[in-house]
Parts: structure tokens; sequence; C-alpha cells
């Protein structure tokens, strides 16, 4: 049976829940994988009101819509940053409290930790998010950056989530890093090492994104076949690359949907990913989860391409073959 297809709200967090769900119902999607903001899901509200979750579900209901999976990308990032006053603009002031980092982080793990229980509650078994990083800043390495200072990023990164994931552990739900730049995986190696780091804990998996493997040159595919069994949640969201000789991956600091940007995002099937690759990957992976489309377009009205995104990712999906196609001639195999 094809997986089903759904609408990541995140980006959609200026509209109320009442509001999107009838849209998204009528752009044809099955489900919404609710963020942790606007007034999509509330974590604490989840937690400790009687009735809560069941009246999101109700509404959710109400237009034939399911949830396979919250997100709560950023607390999770303040968690292991280093804590400055660009993170103030992305929590709610009960997180950000006084902003001292060690007081911001602290709240920030313990909400996590909350959303585990807030998805139990909620009858869902994956959070998705980001980790933050404690040495993305150190990327470039220069001035240079000693093994050991990368090493003792990593050893920060597990101190802070292995308690975060023995919670989620503890209640049966998944927490699902979107392996992206500014985490602390953000390709194959990079969550190869985060796995040991974290003593390849099982409650920590993969929301695999192809947009933010392909802009860097990490072939979306390869990721699948390394890490299929980890492989909790899937974004379909597509990118371009346009280097010209005068721009780079590295942005140039220009704001997305800058036709002088190296690369940029788009609406799914107008970028450079090879979706027909990625769901042959998933299928050999035994993955059977939502595809849920995170639509960023900068150049394209988000109405008319949450639209287009869910007819095309309807268009793509297939079940995995039963057996070989010449089976039925093979009496060996029969």
């Amino acid at each position: 049976m094809p997986r089903p297809v759904t609408l990541f709200t995140g980006q959609w967090a200026d509209l109320p829940l009442s509001e999107l769900a009838p849209m998204a119902a009528a752009w044809g999607y099955d489900g919404l994988e609710l963020a942790c903001w606007g007034d999509h899901f509330d974590v604490q509200r989840a937690i400790s009101e009687d009735g809560y979750c069941q009246g999101q579900k109700d509404l959710l209901a109400q237009h034939g819509l399911g949830c396979w999976a919250i997100s709560n990308h950023l607390t999770g990032q303040c968690v292991s940053d280093p804590i400055d006053d660009r993170h103030k603009a992305i929590i709610p002031e009960r997180l950000w409290g006084d902003g001292d980092p060690g007081g911001v982080s602290q709240r920030c793990a313990q909400e996590m930790m909350d959303t585990a229980r807030a998805a139990s509650c909620f009858g869902v078994d994956v959070v998705n998010g980001f980790t933050g990083s404690p040495i993305w800043h150190k990327l470039y390495f220069f001035p240079p950056t000693s093994d050991t200072d990368i090493e003792r990023g990593y050893q920060d990164f597990a101190g802070k989530w292995v308690p975060i994931l023995d919670a989620f552990a503890e209640l049966n739900v998944k927490f699902a890093l979107e392996v992206h730049p500014t985490e602390i995986a953000y390709d194959i190696h990079t969550f190869e090492r985060s796995i040991e780091a974290v003593g390849g804990h099982a409650a920590f998996c993969a929301n695999f994104d192809p947009s933010h493997l392909q802009w860097q040159g990490v072939d979306p595919v390869k990721f699948i076949d390394r890490f299929g069994d980890r492989i909790a949640h899937v974004h379909v969201k597509d990118a371009v690359t346009t280097l010209d000789g005068t721009n780079s991956i590295l942005g140039g600091h220009l704001s997305f949907g800058d036709s002088r940007r190296g690369w940029d995002f788009r609406t799914p099937g107008r970028g450079d990913l090879d979706f027909e690759g990625i769901i042959r990957a998933l299928n050999r992976a035994g993955y059977a989860g939502p595809l849920s489309v995170e639509w960023e377009d900068s150049a394209m009205g988000r109405e008319h391409g949450a639209a287009e995104a869910c007819a095309f990712v309807n268009g793509i999906d297939f079940d995995p073959a039963g057996g070989a196609f010449d089976a039925a001639f093979d009496k060996d195999k029969q």
C-alpha cells in the first residue's frame, strides 16, 4: 500500500490548525506532521491538560487527516548549540528565561523529554527535530581545530542527548534527527559518528530529508542504503544547485530566493533530486512510514506549491515488488 502523504506544518505555523487542516485536506494530503509551535501542537498542554490530545486528533479527523509524527526542531536546536541572541527568536520566553546559555540548554533538554511524553500521549511514536551542535561553527578549521576539540564536541552532544534519548526509549518513542547542516550530523560520516557518540542508542534515528544532502554533494540514496534501519521518518523537499562561477555552496550570505545563490530549495519535482532512486532505496530499506512534504520554495506561492507537491509525491510513490518480475517463469522461485 502506498505510504501516506503528509504536510509538515512548520512553514504554516502562522495559520491556526483549524484553518490549515481543511486546506491540506483539499490539496489531497492524508495527514499532517504537526510542528510544536504556533497552535499546532503544544507540548505542555499535551502532557498536562485532559482532552487536549483528543481535541487535536478530532480536529484532524474532521477533515479525514491523520498524524504519524510531531516535530520539535526549534527546541532541539537549543540543546547543543552555543546559545546566543538568535536563539531567543525561536523558543518561547519560558524556555529562554534570563538567556543564560546553560539554563537555556537545560530547559530545552527537559522540553525535549516532555515532547517524548507528549508524543506518547498523542499516540505517535516519532518526534522529528534538530540537536544543535557545539562544533558546527568550527567547520572550516581555521584557526585550526584539533581532533581533540571535535571529539570533545561529540562528547558534549552525547552528554546532553543520551538522557533525552533514554526518556524517549522508556516511552517507545524515537527521536528522528533531521540530518542537516548546523546539526551534529549533516552527512553520512557525521551521522555515523553521532550514532557512535550515543553508543548506538536505539532511540536515535533519522528524519531523512534529501534536500539537505543534495546541495552538499552527498548522494541521498547512499544515505538510505547505509542507514535504512534508522530512518524513522521521511521529508520530501527538493533542492537545486546553480553554481555559475561567481557563487558557491556556502551561500554567499545571500537570502533564500536570491537568484545569485549557488543553491536553493525547490518544490518537489522542480530541483535536482532523483526521487525515483530515493523511492526505490526506501523500498529496499523497508520504510513504510509517511512521505512528508516540507514545502520551501521562495519563488512560488505556498498554496500552489503545497497542492502541486502533494500530487507529485502521490505520483512518484509505489509499492515494492513482491518478487522478481519474471518469477512466474522460474519454478524454483514458486
